[in-house]
């Protein structure tokens, strides 16, 4: 059940929108979400919070001047450089006063009125978690196979309930943000974040439309490092794995070795010389050196987890 006890300092809902250099679709998003949001909820209380993640281009003055049309409901939140999308998040989670938070991306690929439903089934329907998942793409063929593997490989190590199309859009009650704000990791992965804590969830699938302006900053770089951060941080498969291909590798050994035996015994091995003794070597050390890495990932992760580094640091707040 989701407690609706709001204080004097507490409004009915909060919308996070982390930025980074979306000059040409904020003024879009903030009107859109006036007109399909704010007025169809009007007997809710609301506040809106943009992240400014160190955007280079003409975001920030723009913020400041929808700041200034509408100084009681905007919250800017400054970064001093750029610490990322789920950094942004964080911070607007930290400052929010919602009841219940939503999540959405500034470039308005993920359609706000989405957000009326949401708001419906956490405040009628008692939902804890509701997710938008993306059911399509209207994307270049590169990114939709990078995101339909990076989501696929998720749902297969980490997290079964991952939907295919992944998502980042999404509302989850006061106590769930309680909860992952508790959690202080210094490499999160949000969604799995969402998905460990089993609260009551609803789904919801829709299309995610085109960029109206801009282009993506979420790199295949990105993507890779967000992935190694989701599979690390919620699963033990990969040192597993290096355990299971350590034992699969000592019995071929053991086999080879026996076949070369058999060989010497009953007259003659077929192959001589260093071309079958350089191949093993290099097969064995590749393998050595995967292995080496992904304990190497495992060892920055804690060692980063001890050293307690802020996730961002704030310029300035706009309120």
């Amino acid at each position: 059940m989701v407690e609706q006890k709001l204080t004097h300092d507490t409004v009915d809902y909060s919308i996070i929108i982390p930025v980074y250099c979306n000059e040409g679709s904020l003024k879009d998003l903030y009107q859109t979400l006036q007109t399909e949001v704010v007025r169809q909820n009007s007997a809710r209380s609301h506040e809106l919070i943009f992240i400014d993640d160190g955007s280079y281009d003409r975001s920030f003055e723009i913020l400041l001047e929808l700041k200034k049309q509408d100084p009681e409901h905007i919250k800017l939140i400054k970064f001093t450089r750029n610490f990322g999308q789920v950094a942004a998040m964080f911070a607007g989670y930290q400052l929010a006063k919602g009841d219940c938070i939503v999540n959405i991306s500034a470039d308005l690929q993920d359609p706000p009125r989405l957000i009326n439903e949401m708001l419906n089934a956490y405040f009628d329907e008692q939902y804890d978690i509701v997710i938008c998942y993306r059911r399509s793409r209207d994307e270049s063929f590169f990114r939709i196979f990078t995101s339909g593997l990076f989501y696929r490989t998720m749902k297969k190590l980490s997290f079964p309930d991952m939907p295919p199309g992944g998502f980042d859009y999404f509302l989850m009650s006061r106590r769930v943000r309680d909860q992952i704000l508790m959690n202080n990791e210094s490499n999160p992965f949000i969604q799995g974040k969402i998905l460990w804590t089993g609260f009551h969830k609803k789904w919801i699938p829709y299309d995610r439309e085109s960029r109206k302006s801009g282009t993506s900053k979420w790199t295949f770089s990105k993507k890779i490092k967000y992935l190694i951060d989701g599979v690390l941080g919620y699963s033990y498969l990969p040192l597993r794995a290096m355990s299971l291909v350590g034992l699969c590798v000592s019995i071929l050994g053991f086999v080879y070795a026996v076949i070369i035996l058999f060989s010497k015994i009953f007259g003659g091995i077929s192959t001589t010389g260093w071309a079958p003794l350089m191949i093993m070597i290099l097969i064995l050390s590749g393998i050595q050196m995967l292995m080496l890495g992904i304990i190497g990932e495992y060892l920055w992760r804690a060692l980063d987890q001890s050293r307690n580094r802020p996730q961002f640091i704030i310029d300035k707040v706009y309120d």
